[in-house]
């Protein structure tokens, strides 16, 4: 049963804008979701103790990113040569990048973790890598500060699902 929870979160974490973001309240309260409680039996009460959940998450939202790093800008160049769609968007990705790097690049290992690490819409190690990629940063320097970030918003959603007594419990 635990196994199950496990790789519920797990791949979770992996999706694109969920990621741990959506990973940890779901481990937190996996069986307080009906319809996942019923397809993979799962009991009531059942959740993943947070450190656990916390571990698992970083994890599954650490395994896309270098793979992120490594292939999307050839992606994104086969996009513009394909159908309008998705030519658009390529562009569009590119010209968002090109208007903030001037402001990016002044501290862009600190300012890419922070933008990983705050749990907002639209930030995360996905998107992360992306910008990452499209300012031409260098993997051995991307990839530690998306790390970071994701080791950040894992602690904020971490500490936001179970609250302050998860934590002490592990030390009371």
């Amino acid at each position: 049963m635990k196994s199950k929870m496990i790789l519920i979160v797990l791949l979770c974490s992996m999706i694109p804008i969920i990621e741990l973001r959506g990973a940890i309240p779901l481990g937190a309260g996996i069986s307080e979701i009906e319809w996942i409680s019923e397809i993979f039996n799962i009991s009531a009460g059942d959740t993943l103790p947070w450190w656990q959940n916390y571990i698992i998450s970083v994890v599954g939202n650490m395994i896309p990113v270098p793979f992120i790093l490594v292939f999307i800008k050839s992606i994104l160049e086969r996009m513009k040569k394909g159908p309008e769609f998705f030519s658009r968007i390529a562009l569009w990705l590119e010209e968002k990048a090109n208007k903030h790097s001037a402001r990016f690049q002044k501290s862009e290992s600190l300012a890419l973790m922070l933008f990983v690490g705050i749990p907002l819409p639209g930030t995360g190690a996905w998107t992360g890598a992306l910008i990452a990629s499209l300012f031409g940063i260098r993997m051995k320097y991307s990839l530690p500060s998306i790390f970071a970030g994701v080791l950040l918003a894992g602690a904020i959603m971490t500490f936001a699902s179970y609250g302050i007594l998860g934590f002490l419990g592990v030390f009371i």
